[in-house]
């Protein structure tokens, strides 16, 4: 089970989330409640939790500043939530690793596909802590993978994969698809997150991540090119986006698991 914190300052939406969503059948629990960022973040720091579901505006401290405040001596994923689309507050949360971004008011389905997410982002943090702490080297490459294939798909899922699988390294978006299937963007968005739980552009990012990583591991290049190579033209995003998927810098995977790392771990070097 994974421990999940509601930090909200409403507590009709607070409880709400608590008592009407099936946490059990998503394979969680609820472990505590705060209602506000400073009281969440006593929360995280007493509690351990592996997923924090947290609102943006709050009194006192709000979600942005919680997660800054927490996200370095924590090793939770975090999903926020919001009344208000903004763009400054989404590239914030991207900056800070966040998994989801949902917009108020919540629905069941759309919180179910972002837990799922943020227990895969849980699953590599453990992982990568567990190696850390094992001091393997670039012998024993990190298992965890940050995308999943599924197992039967139907066909315009089975060729928008295949399309990712051999275009991930250009320019490519579902517009893309939508001229080669010739069906509507908001049907294969639709089928695409029924059958996958991502939407195509988190599959998308999912999947150069997890290339990326691969080349950190067996490659020397430098991580600006190892971006480029696998699709990412904005290095910073390229930042970002590999932290929230791997809970750490892509230098820092490099050194820890590319090739110099086992000659540094070797003591006859």
């Amino acid at each position: 089970m994974y421990k999940v914190l509601l930090v909200e300052d409403e507590e009709m939406i607070r409880k709400g989330l608590r008592f009407t969503f099936d946490w059990l059948s998503a394979g969680c629990v609820v472990v505590g409640e705060a209602e506000n960022g400073e009281e969440g973040l006593s929360q995280i720091r007493a509690l351990g939790p592996d997923i924090v579901i947290v609102d943006v505006n709050m009194p006192l401290m709000d979600g942005i500043a919680m997660i800054e405040r927490s996200v370095e001596e924590a090793a939770c994923s975090y999903i926020i939530l919001s009344g208000y689309d903004e763009f400054r507050l989404a590239k914030e949360a991207i900056r800070l690793g966040v998994t989801e971004y949902l917009l108020k008011p919540l629905e069941q389905d759309q919180l179910l596909a972002a837990l799922e997410r943020a227990k895969s982002q849980v699953e590599m943090k453990r992982q990568f802590a567990a190696m850390k702490t094992s001091g393997a080297g670039s012998g024993e490459a990190l298992q965890a993978s940050v995308v999943k294939l599924p197992g039967k798909s139907s066909r315009y899922v089975s060729k928008m994969i295949q399309y990712v699988q051999e275009h991930y390294a250009q320019k490519i978006g579902i517009k893309d698809l939508v001229e080669r299937l010739e069906v509507s963007a908001t049907y294969l968005n639709q089928k695409f997150k029924s059958e996958t739980t991502y939407t195509f552009n988190d599959f998308l990012n999912r999947y150069r991540i997890q290339k990326a990583m691969e080349l950190l591991q067996h490659s020397e290049e430098k991580v600006y090119r190892i971006a480029a190579d696998v699709g990412f033209k904005d290095y910073k995003y390229f930042i970002a986006i590999f932290k929230k998927y791997a809970g750490c810098t892509p230098s820092h995977y490099q050194e820890r698991f590319g090739q110099g790392a086992e000659e540094r771990s070797d003591p006859s070097v």
